[in-house]
């Protein structure tokens, strides 16, 4: 590859600011120059046609993978099976940190101990212990809970390992492949939080891919942030007839979740609030002492969070003091007590960062017109720390992620040619 080319995408692993600007194609883009060098390639054809011809061994990997149940803080069995997958592929150093996050190394040309790309995806599902995950293929389409968000992607990762060494595609960088826990729900990013935190790597990451759910054309580079509650509401309770007029808490979280739904937020920058699960009280005729609510609040900006945050802690004190007013207290008074229970920063990788131009351009490669956009993924925790980073899909088409219900379509066509995004959007930031 000519010198100019090569520092163009060497420069992808120096840059990264925030910036909550929306992202364009750039006319004649250096970006879309090194890609198209990229995939015109022999080397990469020959990749891509490993990914053709070993599809239906992804897809075994995927049914493999989905059928490994990972609720939330559970997935060592998913991780054990990764990790031998990973070996099996001959990556090197392929081990399972302490917080749960499997990976494995494909060594660059360069020095050891320098730069890292890493891509990943998340082990762990939304859907708690016992809930059925057995595959079932209608077609080209396989339906199960968690195998699109993000069994598919783990199953991807395994793919471009054994298309790159077909290939003997050799990049500069290492590469990291990453099976990280914690990316749903309580979760909280914890697997991200340790892997940049505290992880073996964490001082030689230069760039970062989060591969989650299925859409080639998608480009996040912004990071939605979060703020969850779970309220307390506590009262002194008693029998719903014979103490019939004192305080009740259940009226307060009522009143609380009206009052939240009663706030107005902004389309743009994009806000949004769920009161999400309630629980409490101990038969239908005693007026509860204990019940409680999760509240989830998202933004774009980190201005616009902090406002809801603070207008919600005004409900919740609001909600207390009308429940007290409006009743009895003669045996006590009703609180509400919110505890944080997850917390996402905000940020975005610059629109001219090159990791965000050269995965748009791999997009465009592809025959995809880029898609940019926020979400709250892995993505969150380098992003925060102005690490360049986008998450990408695995390809292919799906619905009903988060649901009983969730599929994909593994149609070999479009599985293969959205592989094809991620797998050039990663060498040009690898350097080849």
């Amino acid at each position: 590859m000519p010198p100019i080319r090569r520092s163009l995408l060497a420069a992808a692993l120096g840059l990264g600011a925030f910036t909550t600007a929306q992202a364009a194609p750039k006319a004649a883009d250096p970006a879309d120059r090194a890609v198209q060098a990229i995939v015109r390639s022999p080397a990469f054809k020959t990749a891509v046609a490993t990914l053709d011809a070993q599809h239906d061994r992804t897809v075994a990997d995927i049914v493999t993978l989905t059928e490994i149940p990972a609720p939330p803080f559970k997935e060592a069995a998913k991780g054990k099976a990764f990790a031998a997958m990973l070996k099996a592929e001959g990556l090197t150093d392929v081990e399972t940190d302490p917080e749960g996050n499997v990976m494995g190394l494909r060594r660059g040309t360069g020095p050891a101990g320098g730069p890292v790309v890493v891509l990943a995806a998340h082990q762990d599902t939304v859907f708690p212990e016992g809930t059925p995950v057995k595959v079932r293929r209608e077609g080209t389409k396989l339906y199960a809970p968690g195998v699109g968000d993000d069994s598919r992607s783990l199953a991807v990762l395994l793919a471009y390992v054994r298309a790159l060494d077909a290939a003997k595609i050799k990049t500069r960088s290492d590469i990291l492949f990453v099976g990280d826990v914690g990316e749903e729900g309580p979760g909280d990013l914890r697997g991200m939080r340790y892997l940049f935190g505290k992880g073996k790597y964490k001082d030689r990451i230069k760039a970062f891919f989060s591969m989650d759910g299925n859409e080639a054309a998608r480009v996040t580079f912004g990071a939605v942030g979060s703020r969850r509650y779970r309220v307390a509401f506590h009262g002194p309770g008693g029998h719903s007839y014979g103490a019939f007029g004192i305080v009740n808490p259940m009226a307060a979280m009522g009143r609380a979740v009206d009052q939240l739904y009663a706030v107005k937020v902004p389309a743009k920058p994009r806000t949004t609030y769920s009161a999400s699960v309630v629980g409490g009280g101990v038969s239908v005729n005693s007026i509860p002492a204990d019940v409680w609510l999760e509240v989830d609040m998202r933004s774009e900006s980190k201005e616009e969070l902090a406002r809801l945050d603070a207008r919600f802690q005004e409900i919740l004190k609001e909600a207390a003091e009308h429940e007290n007013a409006a009743r009895d207290t003669r045996v006590g008074k009703v609180t509400a007590t919110p505890k944080l229970i997850g917390e996402r920063p905000t940020g975005a990788t610059s629109e001219d960062a090159l990791i965000v131009r050269t995965t748009a351009a791999a997009a465009r490669a592809a025959g995809y017109t880029p898609e940019f956009g926020a979400s709250s993924t892995d993505s969150n925790i380098p992003i925060s720390l102005g690490i360049p980073a986008v998450t990408i899909g695995s390809g292919g088409t799906g619905g009903r992620a988060h649901s009983l219900d969730e599929w994909i379509d593994v149609a070999k066509p479009e599985s293969v040619r959205g592989m094809t995004v991620g797998l050039a959007a990663l060498l040009a930031t690898a350097g080849v």
